[in-house]
């Protein structure tokens, strides 16, 4: 398994996300998305695993103004809008290969091979 959780230090998900791993010996990479965030060819990958934009944008972040605005501008500017805005995205992204969770989610982390 090559797992990535990208999320921030701050969220309590992301923190039971890298302890959920952790418990069971294995091996994880943390992105910080506040330093670093989530290459294009991630973000691609990831909505593709987890059905689209919508699962992926969290309704309560700060940035509402950012939030709005994805959801209103054309199909094709809402990935690059996202990709400059990484804020707008609910954590703990998760990445094992082409799988991919939004939030925490044991019950599908325990099937991974």
């Amino acid at each position: 398994m090559n797992i990535q959780i990208f999320g921030t230090n701050k969220c309590f998900d992301t923190k039971k996300a890298m302890r959920y791993f952790k418990e069971r010996n294995i091996k994880y990479q943390f992105i910080d998305m506040k330093e670093k965030g989530m290459s294009k060819g991630e973000y691609t990958s990831v909505k593709q695993a987890v059905g689209g934009i919508e699962k992926m944008l969290d309704e309560n972040c700060k940035d509402k103004d950012t939030l709005a605005l994805i959801k209103y501008i054309a199909d094709e500017d809402k990935d690059e809008k996202i990709l400059e805005n990484q804020k707008v995205l609910k954590t703990p992204i998760v990445r094992n290969g082409k799988q991919a969770t939004i939030g925490f989610v044991p019950e599908l982390w325990k099937d991974w091979k």
